[in-house]
């Protein structure tokens, strides 16, 4: 195994950032637009759907919290696969992560670009995905306490919004419901009263369309959690990570499961599930349509933030584990560089060129929605085998370290669990009826291309 080279880059990042960059990472399109997706297929059960991946992804997160703590490195996943399992796992799990981000970063900007269409339809989507990555990619290139900052405030402004949103909503329906007509808890298990499907008892239960409609919807959640891992690829530039790191993890997660769950039990009370649509912010669109037309501009103005932060995340996350592979001699060597301020200048330009890729997408694909979800499910197997080769690579590294600062609950169950969802999950892919099936498929040949690049790369160093 090759020795990695130590890090330049700077511990400027404190626990309110890495908590505010993980949220970033983690509350953006995949709630404030996917949920419409998983709403359409599970009905009401999606809240069910989101408190077990969360559970899940709890595990997980208790899993790298352990081993990040213990040994804080740039690359986080990749590094450990690395580290404790072999030059191959290291460079499959650093050259997917980068893959998954890159993509992250494109479905991001493609969110941004549609909700802009809110104000401006005449613009076309591309036009605005490029103006955004333009502004974005300026603010990485600062010093990294400058993006923990724009990424506090970006996070600040729509976990407010979400926050006041469910105080609002839960007013209106425990101390005020004529203030929307139809507003009852009851929304959740039975049929629409008013509206399109008014009385129809198809659209009633809290299981509408049985167990299978909630398997099939457990993708696209997934795809909601991806972002939380960004806590360990913040570790390498985070002040006293032993401390931070635990306290980190232990908060953002029931946080993200409140504002998920939350969210999403005040919107499917105010508004009946069934009369929602899979190609609209089901937020924006119950607050425009119950008569709350500045909330819903305000309300838009927000989740365009939430993507901007989350593809902020992504350039972030990307010429981080760029950068590790370097050190660990998987990328360039070019890509270890950093500027005066300690920023891996190089490793940010390599990463954005491929985000860039979303305005060509978007100039060719002018239905937003098309783009989006072609994206989205590259990006959930890309999550899947992420997940997978993090929970491994801990049993990996619990072999070697049995006294540990922060340890997993329940090891090795708690690996095992999450494997076995992850096992579930590219199942349910394969059985999904919105075109999932062929990324699953596509999961071996993506690994055997990995693997000749890194025999090639082998030889030639």
């Amino acid at each position: 195994m090759r020795n990695p080279e130590k890090s330049k880059l700077k511990r400027n990042l404190t626990n309110r950032h890495i908590q505010f960059i993980a949220l970033g990472g983690a509350v953006g399109t995949g709630l404030f637009l996917g949920a419409g997706g998983a709403i359409f297929v599970a009905g009401p059960a999606v809240l069910l759907g989101y408190l077990v991946a969360g559970i899940i992804v709890f595990l997980m997160m208790r899993q790298l919290g352990e081993m990040s703590a213990q040994d804080p490195s740039a690359g986080s996943s990749s590094y450990f696969a690395y580290k404790y399992w072999g030059d191959f796992p290291g460079f499959l799990a650093g050259w997917n992560y980068w893959f998954e981000y890159a993509l992250a970063g494109i479905t991001e900007l493609t969110a941004v670009a549609a909700y802009a269409q809110y104000w401006f339809p005449n613009i076309a989507t591309w036009k605005t995905a490029l103006f955004f990555f333009i502004v974005i990619n300026i603010v990485n290139f600062t010093a990294v306490r400058a993006y923990g900052e724009v990424e506090f405030w970006f996070s600040s402004i729509k976990i407010f919004a979400i926050c006041a949103m469910i105080l609002a909503g839960g007013y209106i329906l425990f101390f005020d419901p004529s203030l929307v007509v139809g507003a009852t808890i009851k929304n959740l298990w039975q049929a629409p009263c008013v509206g399109l499907h008014a009385g129809d008892a198809a659209f009633s239960g809290f299981f509408p369309h049985g167990s299978i409609g909630l398997i099939m919807a457990l993708p696209i959640i997934t795809f909601a959690f991806g972002g939380l891992e960004l806590i360990g690829i913040t570790a390498a530039e985070t002040e006293n990570p032993a401390k931070t790191i635990p306290k980190a993890i232990n908060q953002v997660v029931y946080r993200v499961l409140i504002f998920y769950v939350g969210s999403l039990v005040v919107l499917l009370s105010l508004y009946h599930w069934s009369d929602l649509s899979t190609s609209e912010s089901p937020f924006v669109m119950i607050f425009d349509r119950i008569g709350f037309k500045y909330a819903a501009w305000t309300l838009n103005f927000i989740i365009l933030t939430a993507a901007l932060s989350v593809y902020n995340s992504c350039i972030y996350s990307n010429s981080r584990i760029l950068y590790g592979l370097a050190l660990q001699k998987n990328a360039p060597h070019a890509l270890t560089k950093t500027n005066e301020r300690g920023v891996p200048f190089n490793a940010i330009l390599v990463s954005s060129a491929i985000t860039f890729l979303v305005a060509p997408l978007n100039y060719f694909i002018p239905n937003w929605f098309e783009a989006f979800k072609i994206i989205l499910s590259f990006v959930v197997v890309c999550i899947l085998v992420n997940w997978a080769l993090l929970t491994l690579s801990h049993m990996k590294f619990k072999r070697k370290n049995k006294e540990t600062l922060f340890p997993a609950p329940f090891y090795p169950y708690s690996n095992y669990i999450t494997l076995a969802f992850i096992a579930f999950i590219l199942t349910a892919m394969t059985f999904s009826q919105i075109g999932m099936a062929k990324q699953v498929t596509a999961i071996p040949i993506w690994v055997f291309a990995v693997y000749i690049v890194f025999k090639i790369t082998k030889k030639k160093t």
